[in-house]
């Protein structure tokens, strides 16, 4: 569908259900990812993707809901934009408000960040130039879907953050 996940059992974190006395799939290439930044404890987090307006939005927000305190935790963009009404809404839906974000540009963020996460898919994500631990976690932009399925795309940008987010804070 439109607006989710990519389907493939790396992104989504499924794996087929392989008959019986058969070994199944491999974990997906993101929970190693999320248990590496855990691992590394970062005392700083920024999320990047293009505008700053949806995913990293996001993902800022659920993260600091579940990063232990003393963690600071930032998200910009290349070309930052606005945030769109449609993150406020899906984090609001599970008890998280962003309505005071705004998109900042990576210029903006300081040089204390220790890891960084990109969220682009199908855009040519920002770079951190700094020395940090870094993670690709490719997530298409909801906010590239037309139509009735537009929110739902939200939903579920949302629930696979906060799916990969809790693995990475241990929530």
């Amino acid at each position: 569908m439109r607006g989710e996940p990519e389907g493939r059992a790396d992104d989504r974190g499924r794996a087929d259900q392989a008959p019986q006395g058969k070994a199944r799939a491999a974990e997906p290439a993101w929970m190693a990812e999320a248990r590496s930044l855990r691992a590394a404890a970062p005392k700083h987090v920024l999320f990047l993707c293009v505008a700053n307006s949806a995913r990293s939005q996001m993902a800022e927000g659920i993260a600091r809901a579940l990063a232990p305190e003393g963690v600071k935790v930032s998200s910009a963009g290349s070309n930052p934009s606005s945030v769109r009404a449609e993150a406020v809404a899906v984090l609001r839906e599970i008890g998280i408000d962003i309505s005071a974000h705004r998109s900042k540009g990576v210029g903006e963020i300081d040089a204390s960040v220790d890891a960084v996460v990109t969220l682009c898919a199908e855009e040519v994500c920002p770079v951190w130039l700094g020395s940090a631990h870094r993670v690709h976690w490719g997530l298409p932009d909801p906010a590239a879907v037309d139509g009735e399925g537009r929110l739902q795309a939200f939903r579920n940008v949302r629930d696979e953050l906060r799916r990969r987010l809790q693995l990475v804070f241990g929530a």
